[in-house]
């Protein structure tokens, strides 16, 4: 065999398996993601500062839960994480997820908050029409405000009748309540992600999230959870 061609076949073989083992890696990625999004429902669930979330959840036409956003040490000093994207179909039918990159250096962060739980409720069909693009920037045309958050939260004033607001943020952290701001934060598209998730093609969003053609079983807890707090906000 020519020396070139049993270089190419050597070559060939290392791509493939440097291939598979980042495969395999987005899919301990993802599940690890779906695992700790459920937790961070469950915790938003029982959290008495998040009154207002308890009794409105059941407007939401989506929600995007990101586990772990950080401050620093995501695209030269700014901060983000990743996240989960599900949105209410028919019957109150809530999509399998769509995985998303959170970051921007405007994120604002309040002072000593490294780390938060962050999650957005998508209030209006606009708002979700706009998380289907591969790229999206909170605010300007798809407005974001931050929740109602602490005991009497319930009261205060938000416009969400006449749609006025199309994403509402909630965030939690050790101690401190509001402390991050997502206005202005990029919303990215994983591509990897769905795809190492669903299977090989391309997943788009509006795939997973509106027209509801893929399926994995290990999301249904988050699936349940998330349909479980809806419910139990419109009793």
């Amino acid at each position: 065999m020519p020396r070139h061609t049993l270089i190419r076949l050597i070559l060939a073989g290392l791509f493939s398996i440097l291939s598979l083992q980042n495969a395999h890696a987005s899919e301990i990625d993802t599940h690890a993601l779906v695992d700790a999004a459920v937790k961070s429902v469950d915790t938003f669930a029982i959290d008495p500062d998040m009154e207002w979330l308890h009794h409105n959840m059941h407007r939401a036409r989506g929600i995007l839960i990101v586990p772990q956003l950080v401050k620093g040490g995501f695209i030269f000093g700014g901060s983000g994480g990743s996240g989960v994207l599900l949105s209410k179909g028919e019957d109150n039918i809530w999509s399998y997820p769509a995985f998303y990159t959170m970051g921007s250096g405007t994120i604002g962060f309040q002072a000593g908050v490294e780390v938060a739980e962050l999650v957005l409720i998508i209030m209006t069909d606009r708002g979700v029409d706009g998380l289907l693009t591969s790229s999206f920037k909170l605010g300007g045309d798809i407005s974001i405000a931050t929740g109602p958050i602490g005991a009497g939260a319930k009261a205060q004033s938000l416009d969400i009748q006449d749609k006025s607001v199309d994403i509402l943020a909630f965030s939690r952290t050790k101690g401190i309540y509001g402390g991050v701001s997502a206005e202005g934060a990029v919303l990215k598209v994983r591509e990897d992600l769905n795809n190492a998730y669903y299977g090989n093609d391309t997943k788009s969003p509006r795939t997973i999230l509106i027209e509801h053609t893929v399926s994995n079983p290990h999301a249904d807890p988050l699936r349940e959870a998330v349909a479980h707090l809806a419910e139990k906000s419109g009793l």
